[in-house]
């Protein structure tokens, strides 16, 4: 986000930090789905639970090392830009974050189906990304490997900023956030380590097919596989 620059007064930071810390502890409500962005203050926040995705890029300082900045700067809009088109063809996307070279997403997953659809929605990213690595070959660039994680559970979803400059951002606060990153960050690093990385309680939720389709990865103490979405695979 741009900004201009303003004035600092360290008084008035001591007052601001002031009225975050004595703001009431019961401003953070338990919701079943993830309220509107405008219901968010300063002061309050939601419990909600939320479906997490992170696809991340293994190996971007060979990459750098093998391509002009003009080819990397190519080979990231394209990865970045359709992972985010497949992200925001699921109807329970909430959020979308990019931070360097990876994409993560909130999803409002409610109910055990709407779990399903996120892993499906990590599918066709996973075939998505084939099918980039292709005509990445036939520019004779290097193709790009990336690990995707996928975590469930509850985290809390708040308003962080600076009050009054129209500076703020939504920010998820939880351990399924960490995890979810974690769990990409183990795909496709190791021999042993497969693309996409779901955790113990995703593949709980999902349907019997979806289960089949996944391993257990004892190294990581989650279910993995490289899965292709059918309809892409010609």
């Amino acid at each position: 986000m741009k900004v201009d620059s303003s004035t600092y007064n360290f008084s008035n930071s001591l007052d601001r930090i002031d009225e975050i810390l004595n703001s009431s502890d019961y401003n953070y409500e338990n919701k079943n789905g993830i309220p509107s962005e405008s219901s968010l203050t300063f002061k309050n926040g939601f419990y909600v639970d939320i479906t997490v995705v992170f696809v991340d890029i293994r190996g971007s300082k060979e990459l750098a090392n093998k391509h002009t900045r003009p080819v990397l700067a190519k080979i990231y809009r394209s990865y970045i830009s359709e992972v985010i088109a497949v992200m925001k063809g699921n109807s329970t996307i909430n959020d979308i974050f990019i931070e360097g070279d990876g994409v993560w997403a909130v999803f409002n997953t409610i109910t055990n189906e709407d779990v399903q659809e996120v892993f499906d929605t990590t599918a066709k990213i996973s075939s998505l990304i084939n099918a980039l690595n292709k005509k990445l070959e036939r520019k004779k660039y290097t193709p790009i490997k990336v690990g995707i994680g996928v975590d469930d559970g509850q985290a809390l979803y708040i308003k962080a900023g600076y009050s009054g400059s129209g500076i703020n951002e939504i920010v998820w606060i939880g351990k399924v956030v960490g995890e979810a990153a974690k769990l990409s960050n183990y795909g496709n690093r190791e021999w042993y380590d497969k693309r996409t990385m779901v955790s113990k309680r995703v593949y709980s939720m999902l349907s019997e097919h979806q289960q089949s389709l996944l391993e257990w990865n004892s190294y990581r103490e989650c279910y993995h596989e490289d899965i292709i979405w059918t309809p892409y695979k010609n």
